[in-house]
């Protein structure tokens, strides 16, 4: 008897949400009946791809499931969206968001007039929705199908929070209409899933870090070894000593925060101390070798276990613009031979990445490395990457990486959360619609 009086308490609020569920859907018209938007916005809810009927025969169904079944085993809040001239060019993005209500990245077909996306600055750094959607709709040239899989296959590993819980979007939307019976005992457990679900996300950009940390600590540790400098030795000086000590106490450091960092933010003091170290190992071995003190400069863009760059050259990463960035010497000789640089890559979800497309959990990583070097000097070296994206925004450089958010601004919520109408609209500002032509008519009644 006892068992069964735990198990009614603990599925209270389950079966709570669940009455209320039959009471909305006794009072609610159907979606079908309502019609353009607003049947839009519930299939999203439960399926994240919409096809208005009238666009069927330019997207069929078997494509919209084969969509669907991509954006589910990405796991990321993508919603797209194939409508007709019909829907309001000017703002239908912005209606669905409203509509949905739930953090995270919306791609919209209209008609004749081609794809357009935003995004939530929870789930997308602000402007990188607008960048792909106009990249792919130029790139397939009015190729439904292949605009879609293709934004898709792009956003996704730059999209943050996970997949829609539809079971907890129906609470979401039902929580205005029966707020007081929703009261208590089953907003505390709404909330909690949430809180729950972003701590496990934030254990697991750690412990993705920490594999790639302890390689960086374990190569600090290792040209320590290398050096084979011993303090006691009839040529050394005090200030060899001095420099030694310093790099010595830098890899201890190193090695006590990374044991102690509780989440992603805390990196950015081990990368940091190595930075700290690797200049004082640098520092230490031009006063062995009689050469001049090398000058304080950032670590090698490129791979910052090179050590600190000794000049800066002109590069482009792949698909992107170039730009001046501080190298090590060996790899300065690659790229003025029209080699490839030694990039430091990462193990991710879709392969080897350079760490800074590696996803937001790399803003600390890269941070520490470069925080002594001016606010603005790393956002500079990445633009047109996804960490560049994100480093760019004015309250990163107000407060990088310090307001316990992944990515460095602030925002009240994360990708995957449902906010209802509660979100910020501008982030939804950007280009024209890319891969149409006619923009076609006006209204939202289709």
């Amino acid at each position: 008897m006892r068992t069964l009086a735990r198990r009614t308490r603990g599925a209270g609020p389950l079966a709570l949400v669940a009455a209320l569920l039959g009471v909305m859907l006794l009072l609610a018209p159907s979606a079908s009946a309502a019609g353009g938007l607003s049947d839009a916005a519930a299939t999203l809810k439960k399926g994240q791809v919409y096809v208005a009927p009238q666009m069927q025969d330019r997207f069929s169904q078997a494509q919209a499931d084969a969509l669907t079944k991509k954006i589910e085993k990405a796991d990321k809040p993508i919603f797209i969206a194939v409508v007709p001239d019909a829907a309001n060019k000017d703002t239908v993005l912005t209606d669905l968001r409203t509509l949905v209500g739930i953090d995270g990245v919306y791609g919209v077909w209209r008609g004749s007039s081609g794809f357009m996306a935003r995004s939530d600055r929870g789930a997308m750094a602000a402007g990188a929705a607008d960048r792909i959607g106009s990249a792919v709709g130029r790139a397939d040239k009015g190729d439904i199908n292949a605009t879609l899989n293709d934004f898709v296959d792009q956003a996704a590993p730059q999209t943050k929070g996970t997949g829609v819980n539809h079971s907890t979007s129906i609470a979401w939307v039902i929580i205005p209409v029966v707020l007081v019976a929703l009261a208590g005992a089953g907003v505390f457990f709404l909330f909690r899933r949430a809180k729950k679900r972003k701590e496990e996300k934030a254990r697991a950009e750690l412990e993705q870090l920490r594999r790639v940390v302890d390689e960086d600590i374990t190569a600090f540790g290792t040209e320590l070894e290398r050096l084979d400098f011993n303090p006691r030795a009839a040529d050394a000086d005090d200030a060899q000593r001095a420099d030694y000590s310093s790099a010595l106490d830098s890899y201890e450091k190193s090695k006590r925060l990374m044991d102690e960092a509780k989440k992603p933010e805390d990196v950015k003091q081990v990368t940091e101390a190595i930075e700290d170290g690797r200049f004082q190992l640098a520092t230490l071995a031009a006063r062995r070798d009689k050469r001049p003190l090398p000058e304080r400069r950032p670590p090698c863009f490129m791979d910052p276990r090179h050590g600190p760059s000794v000049k800066d050259v002109d590069w482009a990463p792949a698909g992107g613009a170039p730009r001046s960035v501080p190298v090590c010497q060996a790899d300065a000789d690659r790229v003025a031979a029209g080699l490839d640089p030694a990039v430091r890559t990462v193990d991710t979800e879709y392969g080897p990445q350079p760490y800074w497309n590696a996803g937001p959990a790399y803003a600390p990583y890269a941070g520490g490395y470069y925080s002594g070097f001016g606010g603005g000097l790393l956002p500079g070296l990445l633009v047109g990457t996804m960490l560049g994206s994100m480093m760019s925004t004015p309250a990163y450089a107000a407060a990088p990486m310090m307001d316990g958010h992944h990515g460095g601004y602030q925002d009240q919520y994360e990708g995957g959360d449902y906010t209802g109408a509660d979100f910020n609209a501008s982030d939804f500002s950007g280009s024209d619609w890319s891969g149409g032509g006619d923009f076609g008519g006006g209204g939202d009644d289709w």
